[in-house]
């Protein structure tokens, strides 16, 4: 059974930092890219951040490059947000994914869903 358990999300000023947290099992993870998404009320579900598994290539989309950075640690079976310089427009429930195939861009290639996590952005 395939559990991604997303934590690390809380409510933070504008330009603080927060790490989030995706905890994978049931998974054999070299096959796989893991993405972040977020979801805003009102939004739809958007492309964050992906990083693959064996190559540790990194993904981002344009309005978080230079300030969230995607990192896995093999050995917890743990993939990583890091984001910095948060902003208000930053506010949303983060979800991380897995993907076997397909653009690490698109939501339709992702096969396994986190519950999320809500990031609060101050002002």
């Amino acid at each position: 059974q395939v559990q991604l358990v997303e934590s690390g999300g809380g409510l933070v000023q504008a330009g603080g930092s927060l790490r989030l947290s995706c905890a994978a099992s049931g998974l054999t993870f070299s096959n796989y890219a893991m993405g972040w998404f977020r979801q805003a009320p009102g939004k739809e579900r958007e492309f964050v951040a992906a990083i693959r598994w064996i190559s540790a290539n990194t993904y981002y989309t344009d309005s978080v490059k230079g300030r969230f950075t995607c990192s896995r640690n093999n050995a917890k079976n743990t993939v990583y947000l890091q984001m910095n310089s948060l902003k208000p427009e930053d506010t949303a429930v983060y979800y991380c994914a897995a993907s076997v195939v397909g653009s690490v861009w698109q939501f339709s290639s992702y096969d396994y869903w986190g519950q999320g996590t809500q990031v609060t952005v101050s002002s």
